[in-house]
């Protein structure tokens, strides 16, 4: 699996950085050589598990990126739930404990997002994920039995946490949480004011597929981001223009195994403990936050179409989405229609507010 994250993460980064050279090949000359003079620094990552690129643009663009490359290992130390001297380990070994600041923040925003999507993003659904094997690569179908009795301690409403103190407590023995849903636009939205901090006002990162973009690209103009097909490694749905946000997908293709010919993926649904069957097979969230469009995709995903528009049309203010069905239907929210480019023969639906 971890070959085919990084063919998929090349074609990203490829797709998105030669759309910076097509979109420009028009220009004149006096607009290239301006370009020209804006430095660019970039840098290749693997941590989180995955294949990351930073880039910058500007005077600071070099201490930027390095920075970014600090504060990307800063928090992986920090948050791996697999990684015995993180907080999130030791917190998950103790039963809780006092929380540094990004955790902290890390929490109430998961167990908000966990209250507004009604269950559907669930920070401590990690027992789950150790038993079907996706903490581990050791993959296996887990028996409804323990399903069910995990069930009972997988769920955010037993975690306590006082704001105040900074403090989290587990109200049931063998609760475990990972933030592996949201650290990645968290650490997105912490680069981006690291590069804000250092006058950097173009810029992007590239987490496994999670994009944040700063600013615009350097002519003025939005950058253009590929939302990748889940069926064609090779594919895209579309092509996204867009400045100063993040664009984040979630899909059922990222990681998988299959067994006696059934597919699961690692996409699991709070209520059920099984991969998540709600007829999406992609989800992508376009929102000024990256945590925010981070744990999005993922509830919406769990959600599943009729539920996911329904929240977006609540909360229309705060984010778009692209939603793929399994018939290969693309429901794309009116708020970026005209900014997104439906490839190839795709049916398209524009998803309008309530009126």
């Amino acid at each position: 699996m971890r070959k085919r994250i990084q063919i998929i993460f090349v074609f990203c980064m490829l797709f998105l950085l030669a759309g910076c050279s097509l979109s420009t090949a028009a220009e004149s000359e006096p607009e290239k050589e301006k370009m020209s003079s804006d430095a660019k620094e970039s840098r290749d990552i693997f941590a989180m598990d995955t294949y990351m690129t930073v880039t910058a643009y500007g005077d600071q663009a070099r201490q930027a990126v390095e920075k970014a490359e600090q504060e990307i290992t800063r928090l992986d130390r920090l948050l791996s739930a697999g990684e015995e001297t993180s907080e999130v380990y030791k917190v998950n070994c103790e039963g809780g404990g006092v929380l540094s600041e990004d955790t902290a923040i890390l929490t109430e925003r998961s167990l908000a997002l966990y209250e507004n999507t009604e269950g559907a993003f669930d920070i401590a659904i990690y027992p789950l994920m150790e038993a079907w094997g996706f903490t581990d690569g050791n993959y296996q179908v887990p028996d409804s039995r323990t399903i069910r009795e995990l069930l009972l301690i997988t769920d955010a409403a037993l975690l306590h946490y006082d704001s105040e103190q900074r403090t989290l407590s587990f109200g049931a023995e063998g609760m475990k949480i990972d933030f592996g849903g949201i650290a990645k636009g968290y650490t997105s939205d912490r680069i981006m004011e690291l590069y804000r901090s250092l006058g950097v006002t173009s810029g992007l990162v590239n987490l496994g597929g999670n994009v944040q973009v700063l600013g615009s690209k350097v002519d003025g103009s939005d950058w253009n981001v590929a939302i990748r097909s889940p069926e064609n490694d090779e594919d895209y749905l579309g092509i996204l223009k867009v400045s100063d946000c993040a664009v984040i997908t979630s899909g059922g293709y990222e990681r998988y195994f299959e067994q006696n010919g059934n597919r699961y993926h690692h996409i699991l649904d709070p209520a059920t403990g099984y991969p998540a069957n709600s007829g999406l097979i992609s989800v992508t969230i376009v929102s000024g936050e990256g945590i925010l469009s981070d744990g999005l995709s993922t509830a919406l995903f769990v959600m599943g179409k009729d539920r996911a528009v329904s929240y977006w049309q609540e909360h229309s203010s705060e984010f778009d989405a692209i939603l793929e069905t399994t018939d290969g239907t693309l429901y794309i929210t009116c708020g970026i229609a005209d900014q997104f480019e439906v490839q190839g023969n795709r049916k398209a639906v524009i998803i309008n507010t309530k009126e």
